[in-house]
């Protein structure tokens, strides 16, 4: 009995050795997935939201978006024909030295993009393009918004 005591001990004991954890060789990447799941979520939202500081409802248009080198100076015309540069507020008398201001020292080379809000006076859109247009600047943009498809409203 004493003999067969022993020997269960001795099996309890390596019972216990074979119960050890060993240390896991394989990397569980779901908690990495996760985390870059909500941040491609996040960047994805906030995105849009950092782009133009200036409200405004731009028209549709079927054009393309178009690609430029250089950064443009922007003009944003409000729905009240109120005129902004960048994205602080400036007088009719003052549009064109704050344009060559924005625009750094070749301005009349570097492209102007006008955002005219789709419920703006055409009038007010057409005198800002016209003004700059008469100072030497050649490379004038209109920014719209895409088309809505057929039977939609945007």
């Amino acid at each position: 009995m004493a003999m067969g005591g022993g020997g269960g001990a001795g099996g309890h004991v390596r019972g216990r050795r074979r119960a050890r954890k060993r240390p896991l060789s394989e990397i569980n990447v779901t908690p990495l997935v996760d985390v870059m799941l909500v941040l491609l979520i996040i960047f994805m939202i906030s995105a849009p939201l950092l782009n133009v500081a200036v409200p405004v409802e731009l028209p549709k248009t079927e054009a393309s978006a178009m690609s430029s080198v250089n950064e443009p100076v922007v003009v944003t015309i409000g729905q009240d024909g109120e005129m902004f540069v960048g994205e602080s507020a400036v007088a009719w008398d003052d549009l064109l030295t704050r344009v060559a201001e924005a625009g750094g020292p070749e301005a009349r080379d570097n492209p102007v993009s006008v955002r005219g809000d789709g419920r703006a006076p055409y009038q007010a859109v057409a005198r800002v393009m016209a003004r700059l247009s008469a100072a030497g600047y050649t490379k004038l943009n209109l920014i719209t918004d895409t088309a809505a498809g057929p039977g939609e409203e945007g």
